[in-house]
C-alpha cells in the first residue's frame, strides 16, 4: 500500500458523509467515557492505597485473625483505626469515673471476654493457634518480667491485634506492698509492654486478686482500670480438662469476664479446655470480645461490680 493511500485511510475521506460523522461522534463519545471511567477508578484506587498529602496517615491495616472481624475490637498495632481505639479508651475512662474496678460487663448482650494471665509463656503460642483457628478474640494480662523473654510471641500477639494489658512486674500480692512498690510494679510492667510497640496498657489485673485502696489510688494516677473476673476457670489448679470446661460453661452469663492462664506453669489443660469452651458457648449464643470492646459495647452496671461474699477464696489471678 502506498503512503498516500495509508494516510487517506487514516484521515478518512476529505468529505465524510453524515453517516460517517455520526459514527465518529459516537466513537469519540465512547472513548471519552472510557477515559473518564479509567481516571475515576485510578483516583479511587489511589486514595485507598495511599494517604493524602494533606491528611495524616492513619494505620488501619487489617492484620491477623482480628482483621476481618473489626467489630471485635482488638487493640493491637494495626488491628483497628485510631478512632476505634479512642472510643475504647473513652469507654475505659467512663468506667473509671464510676468505679476503680470491674469484674464483668453489662447484661444487655451475650458478649463475654476470655482473659489470660501470667504470660507470655512457653504455651502462649499454642494457645494462640487455637484462638486463631477458632477466630476468638481475647485479652492478655502480662507480667513485665516475661515480656522480654518471649519477644517473638509478643510480636505475634501485637500483629494479631491482641490487647496486651498489665499484670504487674513479677506477680506480688499488691496489698502487701507500699505505695511506691505498687507503683513500680505496675508502671514498670506497663513500660515493658509499651516498649514492644503495643499501646500503653489501660487495664490492670491484680495478682491473686489482691489490692487495697492504695492500689486504686496508684491506678487512678496512671489512668488504669482494675479488671477482676466473674467466672473463675480454676485452671491454675490443673483439675483436668473436663473440670475446667465445666467451671466455665456452668457459670457463664452475659457480660462475663472469664479468668484463664497462659503462663505460670504447664497450660496444656487450659489450651485443650479452651478448644472445647469456645464452640460450646457459641452454640449457646455467646459472642467473644476483648475487655475493651466489652466496656464499649456493653458497659458494666455500677451496682453489679461489688464483690460477692467469698470472692476468690483460692487467691486466683
Amino acid at each position: 500500500m502506498r503512503l498516500d493511500e495509508l494516510l487517506r485511510l487514516i484521515r478518512g475521506p476529505a468529505r465524510p458523509t453524515p453517516r460517517q460523522l455520526r459514527y465518529r461522534r459516537r466513537r469519540v463519545t465512547l472513548l471519552a467515557g472510557l477515559a473518564g471511567f479509567a481516571l475515576l477508578l485510578g483516583v479511587v484506587v489511589g486514595a485507598s492505597s495511599k494517604p493524602s498529602a494533606s491528611m495524616p496517615e492513619v494505620e488501619t491495616t487489617e492484620v491477623g485473625w482480628f482483621g476481618h472481624l473489626r467489630t471485635l475490637a482488638g487493640a493491637g498495632r494495626g488491628s483497628l483505626s485510631l478512632e476505634q481505639r479512642a472510643a475504647e479508651n473513652a469507654a475505659i475512662d467512663r468506667a473509671l469515673a464510676r468505679t476503680p474496678f470491674i469484674r464483668m460487663g453489662g447484661r444487655e448482650t451475650r458478649q463475654i471476654a476470655l482473659t489470660f494471665d501470667d504470660g507470655p509463656g512457653v504455651d502462649t503460642d499454642d494457645l494462640l493457634d487455637v484462638l486463631e483457628r477458632l477466630r476468638a478474640p481475647a485479652t492478655f494480662f502480662m507480667l513485665g518480667k516475661n515480656v522480654g523473654e518471649f519477644p517473638d510471641t509478643v510480636q505475634r500477639l501485637i500483629d494479631a491485634g491482641v490487647p496486651l494489658d498489665d499484670h504487674s512486674w513479677d506477680h506480688p500480692a499488691m496489698a502487701s506492698l507500699s505505695a511506691e512498690d505498687q507503683r513500680r510494679q505496675i508502671a514498670d510492667a506497663a513500660q515493658a509492654i509499651e516498649d514492644t510497640g503495643s499501646p500503653y496498657p489501660r487495664l490492670f489485673r491484680p495478682p491473686y486478686g489482691s489490692y487495697n485502696q492504695t492500689t486504686h489510688e496508684v491506678l487512678g494516677r496512671l489512668r488504669m482500670l482494675s479488671v477482676l473476673w466473674s467466672v473463675d476457670s480454676q485452671d491454675y489448679t490443673k483439675p483436668g480438662v473436663d473440670a475446667i470446661v465445666q467451671n466455665v460453661v456452668s457459670n457463664v452469663h452475659p457480660g462475663a469476664i472469664i479468668l484463664l492462664h497462659d503462663g505460670g506453669g504447664d497450660r496444656t489443660q487450659t489450651i485443650a479446655a479452651v478448644e472445647r469452651i469456645i464452640p460450646e458457648l457459641r452454640r449457646q449464643g455467646y459472642r467473644f470480645v476483648t475487655v475493651p470492646r466489652l466496656l464499649l459495647d456493653n458497659p458494666p452496671e455500677a451496682d453489679e461490680q461489688g464483690l460477692p461474699q467469698g470472692f476468690n477464696p483460692s487467691g486466683a489471678g
